[in-house]
């Protein structure tokens, strides 16, 4: 007659305690090396979304300021003062078209050189439009915050005339800003670089114990030999 002993109460319950507690402290191999394996692939992935935006402003930005003029023949100043506001704010981006000086009317806003002090290029409506002696048109124009209308009468020199279409808020002093040559050498060296790292990063965060699909073609073959 065999005796069997059995462990109950207390003691049984203080083993599998400490078996449970034994068994969440011990990590494996495969669990220490996921946290460092997990920052570099998230770690890649920021840089290499870091350096496609900032290619991607930089596209954006030579599109805006270059190719799209010379194909939609649109022309872009940045206000600078709030004669115009609150229509046009210091810092907003004026889009202009060449307009025919007879379509153009009172009302109208559209930049032009004064014909006084610097010659500078303003950005103002229009109040009146008389004919001059020589069949030319001349203009009286104002800034809708100024008080006044301005101390100038403008002719208009040729058969068009730059009249706002648009204005797109805030963007003249970003392109100001990536006008600067610190700003543009970042966008132009810094993206690539940030998208090498990023590449670099996703290659170094690859578990070399994992196998991939052709590595396991290669092997099925080796054990069927």
């Amino acid at each position: 007659m065999s005796a069997s002993t059995s462990i109950s109460g207390p003691a049984l319950t203080g083993r599998r305690s400490a078996e449970a507690l034994r068994t969440t402290a011990v990590e494996t191999p495969e669990e220490a090396a996921a946290t460092p394996s997990a920052f570099r692939r998230l770690a890649g992935k920021t840089m290499k979304f870091l350096g496609f935006a900032m290619l991607a402003v930089a596209a954006l930005v030579f599109l805006f300021l270059a190719i799209g003029p010379r194909v939609l023949g649109y022309q872009t100043s940045t206000m600078l003062t709030g004669s115009m506001a609150p229509l046009i704010n210091p810092g907003d981006v004026v889009v202009t078209v060449p307009t025919p000086i007879t379509d153009v009317k009172v009302g109208d806003i559209i930049t032009y050189h004064i014909p006084v002090e610097d010659q500078r290029v303003e950005t103002h409506r229009i109040t009146e439009m008389t004919t001059t002696a020589d069949g030319g048109v001349a203009v009286q124009t104002k800034g809708d915050a100024n008080n006044g209308i301005d101390p100038w009468i403008a002719t208009l020199q040729g058969k068009t005339v730059d009249k706002q279409i648009a204005t797109i808020p805030y963007v003249g002093n970003a392109i100001r800003a990536l006008r600067e040559p610190l700003v543009m050498n970042i966008l132009m060296y810094g993206a690539p670089g940030i998208l090498v790292l990023g590449m670099l990063a996703s290659i170094w965060s690859k578990d070399p114990n994992k196998s991939t699909p052709e590595d396991a073609g290669q092997t099925q073959a080796a054990s069927d030999e």
